[in-house]
């Protein structure tokens, strides 16, 4: 299997956590790092041990390296990957895909023409809730979807000031007051990578910021947003229901920035700050706490409770978790440092194996429009009222592409590493 040279292009806290797990794999066979700003640059790379950088992505994408790895402010993504598609570069991105649909349309586009890979770097896909609710629902222990919730609860104070600064500079608040519908991954990739429906249409509100610190308002901004805080409510194409919160002004610390619900006919799962429950129509109660509890392994995680010193939230210093499937992971990432409840290093491996193998990751682009343009149709639902509005699909990968998934499920043991606990499942292998 041919080997990839990968280009990381910034130089943030969040690249910083990508370059080690890249130099790591066995299939990468070096890395670049380009950044706008020179001290920036020669310090991430001296720290990382790059020695091969760039001052922008034209000398990146001018370089012969492979693929390029997206890891810039939210709203230069999608421009971002086209460039590096066109340039004949396989990317990775950082989410979101892009702002507008507009330009979510011309990136399917062009990987379509291209051939070459793009992956969203969606961290939630390999959050531990989100692997579960997957498996049960491959096993038909749902039954028909009923209602899916997602919630990303991240108040401004915590570690957002920081990054937005980082990355925006003196005028770091024309950026910072982006929709938070703008940034719906998160939420939405842990219903629509369960259930294969997506969205169809959507009501949304949004609340009016009150405080006064010039981010969110009319004129303050590069969208003239004034919400903080957006509550959607969506149809599904499989005829059910689902809510995403993105709030930006909330009070609440759980450990947890990213939630989970979903509700079926015959199953539901449950994710709350203090603990995690199976139930069914059976009147069976089954906590999965232990199940999906990320280690705190003193390396890179955080005791619940403790706050990081660097203001972000728990999400981003957490381990694994039982239900990681470690056995698909090459031996050389098993044990490096991961983050956001252990998804790093599942993704960096889900983009290299795709690249090399020329297959579709699970995040490809036609997943990651899905993730995406609900959330933008919900803001301008938001701008209206609360107006009902029709959310654009834009379809599904060419007929005959081939998936890297089959690939990564036949890496798994032929003796279960574990069974789902409580007594409605004792004995009853997971994978």
């Amino acid at each position: 299997m041919k080997t990839l040279k990968i280009g990381i292009l910034g130089a943030g806290s969040f690249s910083r956590a990508f370059v080690p797990l890249f130099k790591a794999h066995p299939l990468v066979r070096g890395v670049s790092l380009a950044e706008l700003i020179p001290e920036r640059r020669r310090a991430e790379a001296a720290s990382a041990g790059v020695t091969e950088t760039y001052g922008s992505l034209e000398e990146l994408l001018a370089s012969d390296c492979d693929a390029v790895a997206i890891f810039t402010q939210r709203w230069m993504h999608a421009r971002q990957a086209i460039a590096a598609l066109k340039a004949g570069k396989h990317v990775y991105s950082a989410v979101p895909a892009g702002t507008t649909v507009e330009e979510l349309a011309e990136l399917v586009e062009t990987v379509r023409r291209t051939g070459l890979t793009y992956m969203l770097g969606e961290t939630s896909y390999y959050y531990p809730s989100a692997i579960f609710c997957r498996e049960m629902w491959r096993q038909g222990k749902f039954g028909r979807f009923v209602y899916g919730e997602g919630e990303y609860m991240h108040d401004m104070s915590h570690g957002f000031y920081e990054a937005y600064k980082y990355s925006g500079g003196p005028d770091w608040k024309r950026t910072a007051g982006v929709p938070p519908m703008f940034y719906p991954t998160h939420t939405l990739s842990m219903i629509v990578s369960v259930t294969g429906a997506r969205m169809t249409q959507v009501s949304c509100l949004g609340q009016v910021d009150e405080s006064g610190d010039g981010v969110f308002g009319k004129g303050l901004n590069e969208w003239d947003n004034e919400f903080s805080n957006e509550t959607a409510l969506f149809r599904t194409s499989d005829g059910g229901s689902a809510r995403i919160n993105e709030f930006r002004r909330v009070g609440h610390w759980g450990g947890r920035s990213v939630r989970l619900s979903l509700f079926g006919t015959e199953g539901c799962f449950e994710e709350q700050p203090d603990g995690d429950v199976w139930v069914n129509r059976q009147r069976e109660v089954t906590s999965v706490s232990d199940l999906l509890r990320c280690s705190n392994d003193a390396a890179w995680s955080m005791q619940p409770g403790t706050k990081p010193e660097d203001g972000t939230q728990h999400d981003f210093h957490s381990g694994m978790a039982p239900v990681h499937p470690l056995w698909r992971l090459p031996k050389e990432l098993v044990n490096m440092p991961t983050g956001h409840f252990g998804s790093h290093l599942f993704l960096v491996d889900d983009f290299v194996r795709a690249c090399a193998a020329g297959k579709l990751p699970p995040n490809h682009v036609w997943a990651a429009a899905r993730y995406n343009i609900p959330g933008l149709v919900a803001h301008e639902s938001s701008r209206r009222g609360g107006e009902l509005l029709a959310v654009p699909d834009l379809g599904e990968p060419p007929a005959g592409s081939s998936f890297l998934e089959p690939d990564l499920a036949s890496l798994a043991p032929p003796v279960p590493a574990w069974t789902l606990p409580g007594p409605a499942y004792v004995g009853k292998s997971w994978w």
